[in-house]
């Protein structure tokens, strides 16, 4: 009989290729799971697995911890980005790091949001503090807003993933800090569920991680490259296949041969989110509180 779950995924960007893959090319069905795929933004995905309306979730690992701390029922079961590939965009008159001082930065709806912890680490690495250095952190949303954002002036510098920044760079923005170079331990996004359907329904989480692997496998194999471009122009809304050419070459190169979420890269999120004042609670978790490595070590990956 087939299991069926609702799948919301958090984001719409070059990083949820996976599910739509699975899809398109038939694995959750090979895999006997009806899936519905449903775009919510991540930190309403979380409270709609809370509550349960949804069974699985592609979100980050800030809203799993803050729904553990507060005393939820969520974690993380497989991995899916596990670096951060964000590229610090900025207008065209900000030509090195000094010049973001006194300036506006658009990060995503949420404090605790990737895109918003991403802005605090890219700044990080250029020297700068946002409260010592007078940056304001504007609460914008996703990608496409944040991108109006920078194009009106209301911000003079955001987070974008490659796909997003090559759909600009011919209005003189351009790109400061790309992170995906800097190796940053950083668990960006992962597959969540809550402990209780683990408990209860191990069988369709197994199957939607089978399905899954089967996809990841499917866009590393160069002989599908075509198909995938056709699923990322489709989705990601593209003008044409060659603007999803950098966004899949890099999705190759960076998607996870360990399909186990990382310890180091949790560890890291748990960091950021006490030194960021985030949420001091997360002082008190362990990686193991967030994460549930026994289905994807069963799999294959390894969780380091």
């Amino acid at each position: 009989m087939p299991s069926k779950a609702v799948f919301a995924y958090g984001a719409i960007n070059a990083y949820m290729t996976s599910t739509w893959v699975a899809r398109e090319q038939g694995f959750f069905a090979k895999h006997n799971v009806e899936i519905e795929p449903v775009f919510i933004i991540a930190s309403r995905a979380a409270q709609a697995m809370l509550a349960g309306e949804v069974h699985v979730g592609l979100i980050g690992p800030t809203h799993v911890a803050n729904a553990v701390a507060a005393g939820g029922d969520l974690v993380m079961f497989m991995g899916n980005q596990n670096s951060v590939r964000y590229q610090l965009v900025v207008h065209p008159s900000i030509k090195r790091a000094e010049d973001l001082k006194g300036k506006r930065v658009a990060i995503g709806a949420s404090a605790g949001g990737l895109a918003s912890l991403g802005a605090h680490v890219a700044l990080e690495h250029l020297g700068l503090n946002p409260k010592r250095d007078n940056i304001t952190l504007l609460l914008t949303g996703e990608e496409p807003v944040r991108v109006a954002a920078l194009q009106t002036g209301n911000a003079q510098a955001t987070l974008l993933a490659p796909e997003m920044t090559k759909q600009i760079s011919g209005q003189g923005f351009h790109v400061l800090v790309d992170m995906g170079q800097l190796n940053i331990p950083f668990q960006a996004s992962g597959m969540v569920t809550t402990r209780r359907i683990l408990r209860t329904d191990p069988l369709m989480i197994e199957r939607v991680g089978r399905a899954t692997v089967d996809a990841v496998n499917y866009i590393r194999n160069p002989a599908n490259k075509k198909s995938v471009l056709q699923t990322m122009t489709k989705q990601l809304r593209l003008a044409s296949l060659d603007r999803a050419e950098p966004a899949y070459a890099q999705l190759v190169e960076e998607l996870p041969r360990n399909i186990c979420p990382t310890t180091t890269g949790v560890r890291s999120i748990l960091k950021l989110m006490v030194d960021l004042g985030i949420n001091p609670k997360a002082a008190a978790l362990k990686t193991e509180d967030v994460i549930d490595l026994a289905l994807c070590k069963r799999l294959g990956g390894d969780g380091k």
